[in-house]
């Protein structure tokens, strides 16, 4: 078995997936509704209708929420690894895991505190 024949379900398999997200974009673009008007032309951005100046400032929760997920993001990023070799790891493994949870949760209580998790 060669080495490119190892690779060649992958091939396969992005080549399908290209494949098939132009067929069905295609598809979509020839029997979607064109329906045009006013209201479909007009821009949409944040749940916010726009008027105004272009460059309006957002409200901070908007970052804040970012943020807030980020920090949850990054947790379960670097957990995972954690949790597959915590038996090698051993006592080490368990102390530097529990003070990055103990960092995320100040990074947390810090959000709580400020309120960014009371969403109006």
């Amino acid at each position: 078995m060669s080495i490119a024949s190892g690779y060649l379900p992958i091939l396969i398999m992005i080549v399908l997936g290209i494949v098939l997200a132009g067929a069905l974009s295609c598809i979509g673009l020839f029997l979607g509704p064109k329906l045009r008007g006013e209201v479909k032309e007009t821009p949409f951005e944040s749940g916010f209708l726009r008027n105004g100046m272009a460059g309006h400032r957002y409200d901070v929760k908007f970052y804040m929420t970012a943020l807030v997920f980020l920090i949850f993001d990054v947790e379960v990023v670097f957990l995972y690894p954690w949790a597959v070799q915590v038996r090698e790891l051993g006592w080490f493994g368990f102390v530097a895991a529990s003070v990055f949870l103990g960092i995320l949760v100040l990074g947390l209580a810090y959000d709580w505190k400020k309120g960014a998790l009371n969403w109006e």
